[in-house]
């Protein structure tokens, strides 16, 4: 699965497409040194296939290379990084 990035004017999200439709995405926001993630939403046909956390991992990645923080608003992405002991440290 390719997980592609897109970034503009302090918004960006990581997602899944196909066939020029998204198919999943984890949309954030950035501050000073920070990536606040604000949503994560995956479609039925990928459920149950680790895609959601395919794209926290991604984003702690991401964050780990520009030496960010993330700031997880979203539910989901924070449910993913409490349980992930090995990413606390790109959490604020």
């Amino acid at each position: 699965m390719v997980i592609q990035h897109k970034q503009l004017q302090g918004k960006g999200m990581f997602y899944v497409g196909q066939d020029g439709a998204i198919l999943a995405e984890m949309v954030y926001t950035m501050a000073p040194n920070k990536m606040i993630i604000e949503h994560t939403e995956v479609d039925d046909s990928l459920a149950g296939k680790g895609v959601g956390k395919q794209l926290v991992q991604t984003a702690v990645e991401y964050a780990r290379t520009h030496n960010i923080k993330i700031v997880p608003l979203c539910p989901f992405a924070k449910s993913v990084l409490d349980k992930m002991q090995e990413w606390q440290d790109v959490v604020a």
